[in-house]
């Protein structure tokens, strides 16, 4: 089974980026192959056509692959607005849906405050409907101030 945890945010070493360490750090241990997409790198492309109009660099073009060769999809998404990233949503435009029927995706969500998570799990389970990729009822939220208590618990 390959696994991908995709960090959707783009701000550097911001809340959603802590969250999918943990997560990435869970799945290492249960011995599948996974790889870590971490948006908030440099490097990552804005979607401007299709792939063979337009050349991509190849780190958008790999990170697009890892996501369309792995089986299960576990997505850090950060709320801006009442929707999610920008950078999230243009990682998808490279993904082709024919070719991610039935992979499975868990979400993991993270807002400043606990009004906007159904809005954006709403929107987000709707691109996944696109793509055709179950995705688990079971949503992981957390709030950008419990992650700072934490990033305060682990400085003492």
């Amino acid at each position: 089974m390959k696994v991908v945890v995709l960090s959707g945010s783009p701000r550097k070493n911001g809340n959603t980026q802590i969250m999918m360490k943990h997560v990435l750090e869970y799945v290492n241990q249960k011995g599948v192959e996974v790889k870590f997409i971490n948006l908030a790198e440099d490097g990552f492309e804005s979607f401007k056509g299709a792939a063979n109009e337009v050349n991509y660099n190849e780190k958008t073009l790999q990170a697009a692959k890892d996501i369309t060769d792995a089986d299960v999809w576990l997505v850090g998404i950060p709320v801006y607005n009442s929707m999610f990233s920008a950078a999230l949503k243009n990682i998808f435009e490279f993904i082709n849906y024919k070719e991610t029927e039935g992979k499975t995706a868990g979400l993991a969500i993270v807002a400043g405050g606990t009004i906007s998570f159904g809005d954006v799990q709403t929107l987000f389970t709707q691109l996944m409907s696109y793509f055709r990729v179950i995705t688990n009822p079971t949503v992981v939220y957390s709030t950008g101030e419990a992650i700072e208590m934490e990033r305060f618990q682990m400085m003492k």
